[in-house]
């Protein structure tokens, strides 16, 4: 087939009867973790002529409103794995300066708890915590007394201690992390599966005491390609299937030799994962005979550039600097896709994916990036993850693809239509989220709309661009943005639109007064 040739279209059919299930509002969480610039100079600059009274970048905050992240996952990531949550807590001026082991970095803990807390706070009305404890070098009691700390309101030594360091209310930290990637020889800590198990399971238990009503996530694999994949989730649910309520996932993404048409696949490889750990949870809960259902935390995502890190650091070896310069990607309009895709695998599985965290919020492989005393801007991957949480919320409808298909490297015959549909309960408005993987033809799409009582295309949103590699830089901070899509047709049921190649597309659909 040649260049010249056109697509046949792409068909899909949305009926209110048949629904995957209902987001959960925290499927549009972010990370922040004490690595390179995302705390320091990028949350957190007390001497940045925006900084507020916290030492806050408020033209910061008003980025993290806009993108609309919810849960938010701190400290780590691998950093928690030799964290000392006491470092981080109480005045400024007497804080311990610490090794960071994971990133070769010096800690110097002037941002800690309270001040995250305070983020949160200011990060937006659906933004909560997500905290994790450390289960590399440290174990139950730190855990609970850091539960006790955060939580407890008042009356014993650890909860006044906090309301001492200025903070009367408790946190209600409701979502917490039994510790990082402990599956992986890199981690600070690393266990086996079944003494991981074993010490998740003792945690989960101490802080249940304290709090039964806590979330708690155990460590799933790092990816699914790691040697004790699955392996590595049966033998740490048998040992906390009742104990907690997710299992995590960890998947990043990246082109690799100029292979794109894989690249722009790489939700074929994540909506595996999901099934594949779905599945294991539900044969062990089989197996125990329990009619619990484990749900799963997709709590670090993203496209990471993770060789090019990789190849630097072991060329230069970093000698314990504060806060430097470490995985700042730079995103393209192609990477911009593909985090669009990725948000749709997520949102195809609604059912069991319930909180999800784009790795990281700010300068570190992020969608907000900032200069030290500069400005605040907007990478491309900004785009796609604001207009998924904002016309996200709902239910999701079950789509079907039928699509024209090409052959890639590395996962095989692949769809050019990647798809999904929310539909807003309140309003009876349909959202068709979809990308045209492309890379240059036009991709025609008919969605035929059973019992929705939709007439009305309120919006469409592309984004694409005929430079695939343009991006957003400190010296053009507005090169790529969505811009408004031409031609969509909503008539007698049927909606016919036309995917530019290479695109995310939001498409908005209203029922008739």
């Amino acid at each position: 087939m040649s260049e010249a040739t056109a697509l046949p279209a792409a068909r899909f059919t949305l009926d209110r009867a048949f629904t995957v299930g209902r987001v959960d509002p925290r499927l549009f969480g972010s990370f922040v973790e004490h690595l390179g610039r995302c705390v320091y100079t990028g949350i957190h600059e007390p001497d940045h002529p925006a900084a507020d009274e916290d030492g806050l970048r408020t033209d910061v905050l008003e980025l993290v409103r806009e993108l609309g992240v919810t849960a938010i996952r701190y400290p780590g990531g691998n950093f928690v794995s030799a964290y000392r949550w006491e470092d981080s807590v109480g005045p400024v001026d007497e804080r311990p300066r610490r090794l960071d082991p994971a990133w070769r970095s010096t800690e110097t803990n002037r941002f800690g708890l309270s001040e995250f807390i305070a983020f949160v706070a200011k990060a937006g009305p659906q933004a909560e915590p997500m905290m994790a404890v450390n289960l590399g070098t440290r174990g139950v009691a730190e855990a609970v007394e850091l539960l006790e700390y955060a939580n407890h309101p008042s009356g014993t030594a650890l909860s006044d201690l906090r309301a001492a360091h200025g903070d009367a209310e408790p946190y209600g930290i409701r979502l917490w992390c039994l510790g990082n990637e402990m599956d992986g020889p890199w981690q600070t800590g690393h266990k086996t599966a079944r003494e991981y198990g074993r010490l998740a399971a003792e945690t989960a238990r101490a802080m249940r005491q304290i709090d039964p009503g806590l979330q708690l996530v155990a460590c799933g694999s790092s990816h699914q390609s790691m040697p004790t994949f699955a392996a590595w989730e049966a033998t740490v649910l048998e040992e906390t299937y009742d104990l907690v309520d997710h299992v995590s996932l960890h998947a990043y993404y990246e082109e690799h030799d100029g292979d794109r048409d894989s690249f722009l696949a790489s939700a074929v490889d994540m909506e595996s994962f999901i099934e594949n750990v779905v599945a294991t949870c539900d044969h062990v809960g089989a197996r125990l005979k329990s009619k619990k259902r484990i749900q799963l935390s997709f709590d670090e995502w993203n496209v990471w550039y993770m060789s090019r890190f990789q190849a630097e650091s072991a060329a230069a070896p970093l000698d314990w600097p504060e806060a430097p310069r470490l995985l700042e990607d730079s995103y393209s309009v192609t990477d911009a896709v593909v985090v669009g895709s990725l948000l749709i695998a997520l949102l195809r599985h609604a059912d069991r994916v319930t909180v999800a965290c784009l790795a990281q919020l700010v300068n570190v492989i992020a969608p907000i990036m900032t200069e030290p005393g500069g400005p605040a801007w907007r990478q491309t991957t900004f785009f796609p993850f604001a207009q998924a949480s904002r016309h996200g919320r709902g239910e999701v409808l079950d789509v079907r693809v039928e699509s024209p298909v090409h052959e890639t490297a590395r996962y095989g015959e692949v769809p050019l239509l990647h798809a999904t549909a929310v539909r807003d309960p309140e309003t009876g408005g349909v959202t068709v989220f979809a990308v045209n993987r492309d890379l240059r033809r036009p991709l025609p799409l008919r969605v035929t709309l059973n019992g929705l009582g939709l007439d009305t295309v309120v919006e469409h949103s592309v984004l694409a661009d005929e430079d695939p590699d343009a991006r957003n830089t400190l010296a053009d901070p507005d090169r790529v943005a969505p811009r408004k899509g031409e031609g969509a047709v909503l008539a007698a049921g049927i909606l016919d639109v036309t995917l530019e190649p290479l695109s995310w597309n939001v498409i908005r659909l209203a029922p008739g007064a």
